[in-house]
């Protein structure tokens, strides 16, 4: 494809050059420089990439596209100048692999919790209805069944046009995927086209990134204010921020809730761990998920479903086949009955609601004994609020590491016992290995009690000082738990 061709809609300040010349690769990682190659020089947090473009130049790159010109301008390379290389990145990715969001019902959920859930269990539903699927989500990626592994929630786009691209080759019909704040603050959604947006909820995370809440608030309606007249979005209006996210909005707007009137509306009728009884619009059905905070991750799945043109029925049945998703509420019994559950809670709000499924459930004399930490290098804001959470609404508590990584994490520790009230000082006890510390929590429970293992879920790693090393808080449960 010639550079005039992949610059369509691009805003440019200047091109020096040939703007005839052919690109058949795009990069924004000065190591991976091939014949034909277009390189984004993107200013990032640690480095930026205006200070590889001598070195690019020398591998005989073909194209920069950056926001600061060099002091030298090679001949030979097309230079264009651009305000934002990441906006013009996300555009050129789009022209280069033929606009494959465009080709694909492509859906976005975003919000504090429930994003992979939803995601997930809407690439299951539409599997179980003979489509072929796409998923971007933060456990992997899916194209169709094949499994590809992801570092972030929302990739870069360069890799999400090449994905979607794939995708649209290998005959995919729907792609759902996660869209994150960070996605949406550094551009990495731009030139995306999506057939609908879903908001779940919105509660404290990220500070360390977006140092308000507000300014977290608004980076996620970003997502709805740049769907277009043809799209749907759809909020959770029982939650205080949903209505705000459709404030603006060019989609048409649909709104799901338990609590008060909306387009979609579901009740519970009965909640047990084997899964839950809902009465959605005139219809019962039994799923296989548990808690309240599920129910409401299973309208906006049931809602996303008939706005992309499902049958009510169909919708309803698959829905009654869906699975748990790794790490979500996913539980063991041991012979002696003591329930292990593991769950991805890293939010003050997703711990709460966790806590308040297994307090609703459990019955009289059994014990919750909850496993809590907070992640290093991430918003420290929450770690007090955190550990009061769990030392309020759990019978013992033990406050151990999740993935330090750069930080002391026996001061994170400290950091969550400061939100320890004196009311509950007797409940909790600190061990700063996760393993020991799941040995303790198994050990302390009798048969019938429940533990709670949270903050982790799905993940088969813990980083500790930039080291990543296997862990897996399901596999280390169950031995404890086989050994007694």
């Amino acid at each position: 494809m010639t550079l005039k061709e992949l610059l369509k809609e691009v805003n440019t300040i200047q091109i020096i050059g040939n703007d005839q010349v052919e690109v058949t690769n795009l990069t924004q990682d000065s190591r991976k420089i091939s014949d034909n190659t277009l390189f984004f020089a993107i200013k990032g947090a640690k480095t930026d990439g205006h200070s590889f473009i001598s070195q690019v130049v020398v591998e005989k790159v073909k194209v920069v596209v950056c926001e600061v010109l060099p002091t030298t301008l090679p001949q030979e390379v097309t230079f264009v100048k651009v305000a934002d290389t990441t906006i013009a990145m996300g555009k050129i990715a789009a022209n280069f692999y033929g606009n494959p969001s465009k080709k694909l019902k492509l859906v976005g959920v975003t919000g504090t919790n429930g994003k992979t859930t939803i995601a997930t269990l809407l690439y299951q539903l539409f599997g179980l209805l003979g489509h072929k699927v796409g998923l971007i989500s933060t456990i992997a990626i899916y194209i169709d069944q094949q499994r590809m592994e992801t570092k972030n929630t929302t990739p870069d786009v360069l890799t999400l046009n090449e994905v979607m691209h794939r995708m649209v080759e290998q005959g995919v019909t729907h792609c759902f995927m996660e869209v994150s704040s960070h996605g949406v603050a550094l551009h990495r959604i731009e030139g995306l086209h999506f057939s609908g947006g879903v908001f779940t909820n919105l509660t404290q995370d990220h500070l360390d990134f977006h140092n308000t809440l507000a300014d977290y608030r608004d980076t996620k309606k970003k997502f709805f204010d740049s769907l277009s007249k043809t799209a749907f979005a759809l909020t959770n209006i029982d939650d205080k921020n949903g209505s705000y996210m459709l404030q603006n909005t060019p989609a048409k707007r649909y709104s799901y809730a338990l609590k008060t009137m909306a387009d979609f509306r579901l009740s519970v009728l009965e909640n047990t761990f084997s899964g839950m009884l809902l009465r959605i619009e005139t219809q019962e059905l039994w799923v296989s998920l548990i808690g309240k905070f599920n129910a409401y991750n299973l309208l906006a799945i049931y809602a996303t479903a008939k706005l992309l043109g499902v049958d009510t029925l169909q919708a309803l049945l698959a829905l009654s086949r869906l699975t748990p998703v790794a790490g979500r509420f996913q539980y063991f019994v041991a012979p002696d009955k003591r329930t292990l559950i593991v769950d991805y809670a890293h939010t003050p709000d997703a711990l709460e609601n966790v806590l308040e499924t297994i307090r609703s459930i459990k019955q009289a004399g059994q014990q919750l004994i909850t496993l809590v930490g907070c992640g290093g290098n991430r918003d420290k804001g929450k770690r007090p609020i955190m550990a009061h959470i769990a030392t309020s609404l759990s019978d013992k508590v033990i406050l151990t590491s999740d993935n330090p990584r750069e930080e002391d994490p026996e001061a994170i520790l400290q950091e969550m016992e400061a939100g320890i009230r004196g009311e509950n000082q007797h409940k909790y006890m600190t061990i700063t290995d996760r393993r020991q510390a799941i040995k303790v929590a198994c050990h302390l429970a009798h048969p019938g009690d429940i533990i709670l293992l949270a903050g982790k879920g799905h993940e088969t790693y813990q980083e500790i000082k930039g080291v990543k090393t296997h862990f897996d808080d399901l596999e280390e449960g169950k031995k404890v738990m086989s050994e007694k």
